[in-house]
């Protein structure tokens, strides 16, 4: 195999790729050997064609497609390798020379690492932001969420339905005294004051018994998803069959002592304080290092090659389609429920494959022009956290970083962090501007009235 290389405009470059003539029998007589048992020939029992008859029936070509799809497959990696260019983009292929005695040439165009101009990257700007703290409410949430995550569900029998409740219940519904679609269940789960249900539902069932009937008149959202319904009014004839409640534990030393390592509520509170704090910490230092990030790549001259872009931009969608597939779910269905194309996905995903591209170039430039490495240490320190945040023997992450390849991959991603460490640290912190300041209190202001009425509404 040899490879040439041919520069093209804006980053881009075609890859000449020439398979040898012997090779490419080789990969003929392959398919031969893989196909002939498919192959009918008068005369000759399935599989026992000699290749010669084949093609003097079929063609001399007829495994020549599949011949050059296997040496394609076969060399285009190490096609990438050899020429020594940094390829970053998947390559278009076109076979320019499919002949039988003749080598067997084909090209790549692909996109290669384009030149990064970087602007100001140590002393940049960044907002400055108010010191850490922890309020108690915030102590308050976090041991509410506890009390709630350790509750008990108690059977109920002395008392009606209230607002909070875990209820079974039979309902039939019916409009114009019709029944429909969906409209009827037995024995169906429903927490009062979830909105699970149609507004209004749940409110009208406040007060009945265990056994009791009654019937919920309600509107259907003119909005409702089934059209048929939209706007309609129904009647429920419902039936509580049981009531569960949530008791929660009483917040005391001994439900300390129970849900954590403390054995008194002093002490847990005090460990829910420094948690939250460095959660909060860690925040802050990611957003830090997002705003050095973004002022370095707004002073960069970059000129992304459109090919690069697409193979991002694929990337994003195969991320998604796998997280996807852990919730049972395939990324042709979600495209279904959202009513959009692949194509119109993957334009929509284009500014994050665009930042994702942008940050990359920018912090691997930083790299080079301030000389940092990852350490044999660095990676060291870097697989224990991944064994940490796992939960698994450091060994078994070892295992996945064995090649070179794999290592020199993980060595790259480290040094790249530390060179946000370095923009970050670099960076200066600068109070807002008086009229950002004012127009993020507005902000502020305006989202904390619309919660304290929506509070309101739902009070």
């Amino acid at each position: 195999m040899s490879v040439t290389v041919e520069k093209l405009e804006k980053s881009m470059a075609k890859l000449i790729i020439e398979v040898s003539s012997e090779e490419f029998d080789k990969a003929v007589e392959k398919v031969y050997l893989r196909q002939r048992n498919r192959i009918n020939v008068p005369g000759f029992r399935k599989g026992k064609a000699p290749r010669k008859i084949i093609e003097k029936m079929y063609g001399e070509g007829v495994f020549f497609e599949d011949a050059a799809n296997d040496c394609i497959n076969a060399t285009y990696s190490d096609a990438v390798k050899e020429c020594g260019e940094e390829v970053v983009s998947n390559p278009t292929i076109d076979v320019t020379q499919l002949e039988a005695g003749k080598p067997f040439i084909y090209t790549a165009e692909v996109a290669l690492k384009p030149p990064v101009g970087l602007g100001k990257y140590k002393g940049v700007e960044i907002e400055k932001r108010e010191p850490v703290t922890v309020s108690e409410e915030e102590i308050a949430a976090e041991l509410s969420r506890q009390q709630n995550a350790n509750a008990k569900i108690v059977d109920v029998t002395d008392r009606p339905v209230k607002d909070g409740d875990m209820i079974k219940l039979d309902y039939a519904g019916t409009v114009d005294g019709v029944a429909f679609d969906g409209g009827t269940a037995q024995n169906a789960d429903l927490t009062i004051g979830s909105g699970s249900f149609i507004p209004g539902f749940e409110d009208q069932l406040i007060g009945v018994s265990v056994d009791e009937e009654k019937d919920v008149e309600v509107t259907f959202p003119e909005n409702y998803h089934e059209k048929t319904l939209a706007g309609k009014a129904a009647v429920f004839h419902c039936k509580v069959n049981g009531i569960k409640e949530k008791v929660l534990p009483e917040l005391n030393d001994e439900f300390a002592d129970e849900v954590s390592e403390f054995s008194t509520l002093d002490e847990y509170k005090n460990n829910i304080m420094k948690n939250l704090a460095d959660r909060k910490e860690n925040e802050q230092r990611q957003a830090k290092e997002n705003d050095a990030v973004d002022a370095v790549i707004a002073d960069a001259q970059i000129e992304i090659p459109d090919a690069m872009l697409r193979t991002q931009q694929e990337q994003i969608a195969n991320e998604m389609a796998q997280n996807m597939q852990y919730q049972g779910l395939t990324f042709d269905q979600y495209l279904q429920y959202t009513g959009m194309t692949r194509e119109a996905f993957l334009e929509q995903m284009k500014p994050q494959a665009t930042k994702r591209i942008q940050t990359r170039l920018v912090l691997e430039e930083i790299v080079k022009a301030e000389g940092i490495e990852a350490t044999d240490e660095d990676f060291e320190a870097e697989l224990q956290k991944m064994a940490d945040q796992y939960r698994m023997p450091v060994e078994n992450v070892k295992s996945y970083f064995d090649s070179d390849q794999a290592k020199e991959d993980l060595k790259k991603d480290i040094a790249v962090q530390k060179a946000i460490t370095f923009i970050t640290d670099n960076a200066k912190e600068v109070e807002k501007k008086k009229e950002e300041a004012d127009n993020a209190d507005d902000a502020v202001a305006k989202a904390t009235a619309a919660a304290v009425e929506a509070a309101e509404a739902n009070a």
